[in-house]
């Protein structure tokens, strides 16, 4: 058995999410492919320590048209399925919805995220060069390097193809 429940964003999470969004990533907003996004005004889910009841996993997520976007996951706790948990629960939704394909975006960097979505089955379909360099003009925040060491420059857009 898991030791965590997931359930959907309630009101009551929305504070949280912000503090969790600023100590995370630096400020309140998120920009991928130059569009800035609220996480904490985002649909989601949220994973809760089963003990506990306190927030250890996060996703939040975008529907357009036929498509369901990722915006943010967030584990606090890493090895115990909390990140998968939450993309299954976020991939039933978008099938539920008669989405097409789900998808995301990240950064040249993050060779974990890489790692991560493609056992999952995601496939790498589009890269934009100076996509976080523009998003900087947006959020200064965003460093100039990151993992590894790895000037961080470009986005990376990941799918996985949904079947009805």
């Amino acid at each position: 058995m898991q030791p965590f429940a997931l359930r959907t964003i309630r009101n009551e999470d929305r504070d949280w999410i912000r503090r969790w969004m600023i100590f995370q990533w630096g400020a309140e907003i998120v920009i991928v492919h130059d569009e800035i996004f609220h996480p904490a005004d985002l649909p989601g889910f949220v994973a809760t320590d089963l003990e506990t009841s306190e927030p250890i996993g996060l996703i939040t997520y975008h529907l357009v048209e036929d498509s369901c976007e990722i915006i943010t996951l967030d584990s606090l706790r890493e090895g115990i399925g909390i990140g998968n948990a939450l993309i299954e629960a976020v991939k039933e939704y978008a099938i539920k919805m008669n989405c097409r394909r789900l998808w995301l975006v990240t950064t040249n960097d993050n060779m974990n995220s890489l790692r991560f979505y493609q056992k999952r089955g995601f496939v790498m379909v589009k890269i934009d060069r100076g996509a976080v360099e523009r998003g900087r003009k947006k959020k200064p925040e965003i460093p100039a390097t990151g993992f590894y060491g790895i000037p961080i420059r470009d986005e990376i857009e990941l799918e996985l193809v949904l079947t009805q």
